[in-house]
């Protein structure tokens, strides 16, 4: 009787403790998304009325005059697409040898402490590393300096999430391809790999959500262009410099604009998120 009266108890407690503990975790996600849908109406209310044909056709304007954000978005798109198609492949080869070649070798173990290193390092510095080692030599900034700049912020982010993804997929199915007389690097990129595809997607668009809205790195590399410049050899504008430089200016329209650039970089990432995971989940019930 004394018994079942202690763990009686003993259950009262824990679910006590149960009900605590899933009441803090609720409050701490409505706060979370109270904090991100206020974000999202805000930009919503002020980003709505800058969006325009205009803002998509017409390059970046001086105070008054009526203009867009053609150039910055083509600059954008430009820098990020040559970051992902530098950093993409690599980031994957080299999670792949961490898992599936490097394992604890110190080569790996190296590689795995520069890769958090760069993780952690503030983009302003490697804005400061890319300055001088790209920028001063060439006597000019580039959008092919800021490229590099965001590839380098990019690439451990592809090496981490490919490893930790590959790492997942269970031992037995390596094995089984090794036994029906798959070489190594078959079973590496036809198996696990392709096993393991939808997380390294995933991780490849966190990269490019994170390198899209950086400015720091690019304000020291590929500086800024009011004009429409395809030239990646010159300054290149970019929508999260222009939104800096127009959100801290005295012009309405500029702050506009700024507003307008800041709701186009948030659903762009958020569309990207949206449609690649759509894809990926038809694809696994075919």
């Amino acid at each position: 009787m004394i018994e079942h009266k202690i763990n009686k108890a003993i259950y009262a407690k824990r679910r006590r403790s149960n009900s605590i503990g899933i009441t803090l975790s609720m409050l701490a996600m409505a706060i979370g998304l109270m904090a991100l849908f206020w974000i999202l109406g805000v930009l919503l209310y002020k980003g709505l009325d800058a969006i325009s044909w205009s803002m998509f056709v017409e390059s970046t304007p001086a105070p008054g005059s009526p203009g867009g954000l053609a150039n910055a978005i083509v600059g954008s798109l430009l820098m990020v697409a040559a970051c992902t198609l530098v950093s993409t492949p690599i980031g994957i080869l080299a999670g792949i040898y961490l898992s599936e070649y490097g394992h604890d070798s110190k080569f790996a173990a190296l590689t795995r402490f520069v890769t958090d290193i760069m993780l952690s390092a503030p983009s302003i510095v490697i804005g400061l590393f890319v300055y001088a080692l790209v920028v001063v030599p060439m006597g000019n900034f580039s959008g092919w300096a800021g490229s590099i700049a965001l590839g380098l912020i990019a690439l451990p982010v592809v090496v981490r999430t490919t490893e930790n993804m590959l790492r997942l997929v269970p031992s037995p199915l390596r094995e089984a391809a090794t036994a029906l007389g798959a070489p190594k690097w078959k079973v590496s990129t036809a198996v696990v790999l392709r096993a393991s595809s939808s997380g390294v997607v995933t991780g490849i668009l966190l990269a490019i959500a994170r390198v899209s809205g950086e400015t720091a790195p690019l304000l020291f590399t590929a500086l800024s262009n009011q004009f429409m410049s395809t030239d990646m050899g010159t300054p290149v504008a970019s929508l999260p410099v222009v939104i800096y430089q127009f959100a801290m200016s005295p012009y309405d329209d500029w702050v506009s604009l700024a507003w307008g650039g800041a709701l186009l970089i948030t659903f762009a990432v958020l569309a990207i998120n949206v449609v690649a995971r759509v894809v990926f989940r038809d694809k696994s019930k075919g």
